[in-house]
């Protein structure tokens, strides 16, 4: 009967404040208003209803346990990249900053980040145009998620298969720009992308990429100390991947893989993923609520890049 459910109810909420109590006064909850005008109930009473509660019998002792603080292990989908920085400061500040290297990418879920390279071939006047030819797309572990050849939107004058490694035969395949990229930047929606000299691929694909969600080996300080190389100097591809990886990439006369390039600036980055993350926290102002939880971060708010700086512009890719 409705009397009975109400009862049974009733009774069942008389016990959580019981067990509600019982937390405050170990220091395990803290204490909150209550209109309820029923007096706390202490002593033996409030121990059996906390053993009733729980099924179990508890051993009471005067110490009173510590509650342990918990880190979160994940972060949102919708957590914005200064959350994802902050929570590698964060990892990076607790225990042993070694032990964390290897862990931390995982944690911060490698889904989100993949490196981009694209070839162009020359349209327009004397071939002086840029144009995209085909863009590769790896994930976090150098996997190939997107590689295909593009029909650029102007006939094709110079195809400088030297660097491009572009041919006629490759564009038999190939795939119109517009359709190529929908769909390559449904792949870039929301990621971190990674790459070297980046705002040539953008400005292939016509696209403005969030600042904040953009790494560019080309411009990596860490990179280029660790190289031996001067911070000022602009550094290939090629030389950061001799020096730091011990690898040869671009060579012979066939021209560049844009999928070996893609996934050498990945490698790239992982190299100092950690350190570089760091220092990009460190960089950012203060931010509320917490880094490790913020399911309110829009990544809308990191849109206010629209326009090149004119000396990008105006240099040929």
């Amino acid at each position: 009967s409705p009397q009975g459910r109400s009862k049974k109810k009733s009774r069942k909420h008389q016990r959580f404040l019981e067990r509600q109590v019982l937390l405050e006064q170990k220091g395990l909850l803290s204490p909150r208003r209550r209109q309820s005008t029923q007096p706390p109930v202490t002593g033996p009473e409030a121990d059996a209803a906390l053993t009733k509660a729980n099924g179990t019998t508890t051993q009471h002792s005067g110490k009173v346990p510590k509650p342990k603080r918990v880190m979160s292990a994940s972060l949102s989908p919708s957590a914005s990249p200064d959350s994802i920085a902050r929570h590698h400061s964060v990892l990076l500040s607790q225990g042993n900053g070694s032990s964390k290297v290897r862990t931390s990418s995982l944690v911060l879920r490698p889904g989100k980040y993949v490196a981009i390279d694209c070839e162009m071939v020359g349209t327009g006047p004397q071939g002086r145009l840029s144009e995209l030819a085909r863009c590769s797309v790896v994930n976090y572990e150098g996997d190939v998620i997107y590689d295909k050849y593009v029909q650029p939107e102007l006939p094709i004058v110079d195809f400088r298969t030297r660097w491009s490694g572009i041919t006629k035969q490759h564009m038999k395949r190939a795939i119109p720009f517009k359709a190529a990229q929908a769909e390559i930047l449904k792949i870039l929606k929301d990621k971190i992308v990674v790459g070297h000299a980046i705002h040539n691929d953008f400005q292939a694909l016509k696209y403005f990429h969030p600042k904040d969600r953009t790494r560019d080996t080309s411009q990596i300080p860490m990179l280029k100390q660790r190289a031996g190389l001067p911070i000022k100097a602009n550094v290939s591809l090629k030389n950061l991947a001799r020096h730091l990886l011990h690898k040869r990439i671009q060579v012979g006369c066939k021209g560049h893989s844009s999928v070996e390039d893609a996934q050498t600036a990945m490698e790239l980055y992982r190299l100092v993923e950690v350190q570089w993350e760091k220092e990009l926290a460190r960089s950012l102002p203060p931010r509320s609520p917490s880094p490790v939880t913020d399911p309110t971060a829009d990544s809308s708010q990191y849109l206010d890049d629209q326009y090149w700086p004119t000396d990008l512009i105006s240099s040929s890719l």
